[in-house]
């Protein structure tokens, strides 16, 4: 499980209602995942394996590297 916690860089809150999306990059299965829109606290879960890719927001790329565990984004 990949969980996205998107913050607010201006004010360090949580970004509720946000579009989130991951490109998971595997061994003969790389793609998008499904898109999940963040909670009250910010944060969108996926039901992937650790793995390498990127995570969108809005349709913008935020990060960049291993999606393991919490991973925080800041817009």
């Amino acid at each position: 499980m990949v969980t996205v916690k998107v913050v607010y860089k201006s004010t360090g809150k949580p970004a509720e209602g946000r579009k989130v999306a991951l490109y998971v990059s595997r061994f003969l299965a790389s793609g998008v995942t499904d898109t999940e829109w963040t909670d009250s606290d910010g944060e969108a879960h996926f039901d992937v394996e650790s793995t390498e890719g990127e995570v969108y927001v809005d349709g913008t790329s935020r990060h960049k590297g291993r999606l393991a565990g919490r991973v925080v984004v800041y817009i």
